[in-house]
């Protein structure tokens, strides 16, 4: 039985995914690029925007339990595409808004909603249903479009910051969003409704080890991702080549994304996040030693080699054997983890900043925390998949 019809099938669902988080993800993260030229337009000051981030950060990891019974309520089509129009919306407030408090909330609140429904979570579950415990590669393939995101999003708000300034750059990127947006709202299949099977009521509970690591990777990656354009103006960099900073990164990123599709085939995920895990170690411990500007790029692609491609493999362990009729309410507390992490670690790292004037401070806990996430890498009890023989699995 074929659930999703044309316009699109189960094989394109994957490329659906990889747009959405291509808009999701290249427009939540795109926001450190506009910290600083942001401070100078609009007289905000560097605390109050890093406030802002960890506040939006906060809404959009304390929203994941409701949007994991949404999404097995509605669906997760009505999700993606109501948090897509969230998040694009956000960039067309900012465009507008001229008070401190009205960044602020429109950042925190648009923009963390927007991204708590449109993110991994939501995409996880819509293949998870399609594809059963089959769903690595489709999530690996998905998961290209945060890189792309990464990519594009920067480089084109750092070329529109002249011709158009900052304000325009806001409108542009939140109007694009927002047509992708329609025309996934057309493509995408409607909402099928899981058959409940025998994972109802399960939890991770048994996999606590994987989700620390995930909480870990998380304070990590969102502080590296959103100040590391900052840091590297500190460093001497321009506005302009520190937002492709984050570009380069992305592409490594994708990259990395791109051949996960293919290795996870033929390895167990837990096997390439310890070697991802590795990457990032050496990334960290030369922002932390190597003096310098310029091994900001080596950084840049180290860690992009071991960033976003966390997060699939992450996901192929835990939604390994779950109830799709249940997987997004079963997923969620991974993803309050992971945002309260990530918020907490911006939080820390604003802290560690006003005290040192300098992030190397922060990147030495995350020496710390990447050894902790790769420590906690068990291969995890094999579950048998919630729905056999169905049209859910393949």
């Amino acid at each position: 039985m074929n659930l999703y019809p044309t316009p699109i099938g189960r094989a394109q669902l994957a490329w659906a995914g990889l747009a959405a988080m291509t808009v999701s993800f290249g427009l939540n993260f795109t926001m450190g690029v506009f910290f600083a030229p942001t401070a100078a337009e609009y007289g905000i000051s560097a605390t109050a925007l890093a406030v802002a981030a960890a506040l939006g950060t906060a809404v959009t990891g304390l929203a994941q339990h409701g949007i994991g019974r949404l999404l097995d309520r509605i669906g997760p089509k009505l999700v993606l595409v109501g948090g897509l129009t969230l998040i694009s919306g956000s960039y067309l407030v900012l465009a507008e808004v001229t008070r401190t408090w009205q960044f602020v909330a429109a950042y925190m609140v648009l923009g963390g909603l927007g991204f708590a429904s449109s993110s991994t979570l939501t995409v996880t579950t819509l293949l998870g249903r399609a594809h059963g415990a089959n769903a690595g590669p489709a999530m690996a393939r998905a998961a290209i479009g945060i890189n792309v995101g990464q990519l594009i999003a920067p480089w084109l708000a750092t070329t529109l910051f002249d011709p158009v300034g900052v304000r325009g750059a806001f409108a542009l990127l939140g109007a694009i969003g927002l047509a992708a947006t329609g025309v996934l709202a057309v493509i995408l299949p409607a909402d099928q409704r899981a058959p409940t099977g025998a994972g109802a009521g399960e939890s991770l509970a048994d996999r606590w080890k994987v989700l620390v690591g995930f909480g870990l990777h998380a304070a990590t990656l969102y502080v590296v991702v959103l100040m590391l354009p900052k840091h590297a103006v500190e460093q001497g960099w321009t506005v302009a080549g520190a937002g492709r900073l984050v570009a380069l990164a992305a592409l490594a990123a994708g990259v990395t994304s791109a051949a996960m599709v293919r290795l996870l085939r033929r390895h167990p995920p837990e096997t390439l996040l310890r070697v991802l895990y590795s990457v990032r170690l050496t990334a960290l411990l030369a922002a932390v030693f190597v003096p310098g500007p310029q091994v900001l790029v080596v950084v840049a692609v180290l860690f992009g080699i071991a960033s976003f491609p966390v997060i699939p493999l992450t996901m192929a362990i835990l939604s390994r054997g779950l109830d799709p009729a249940r997987m997004g309410r079963t997923l969620a507390p991974a993803w309050v983890t992971h945002q309260l992490a990530a918020a907490t670690g911006l939080g820390v790292a604003t802290v560690v900043h006003a005290l040192t004037d300098s992030y190397r401070g922060y990147f030495a806990l995350g020496v710390l925390f990447t050894v902790a996430a790769a420590v906690s890498i068990n291969p995890a009890r094999h579950r048998e998949p919630a729905i056999q023989n169905s049209a859910w699995a393949e």
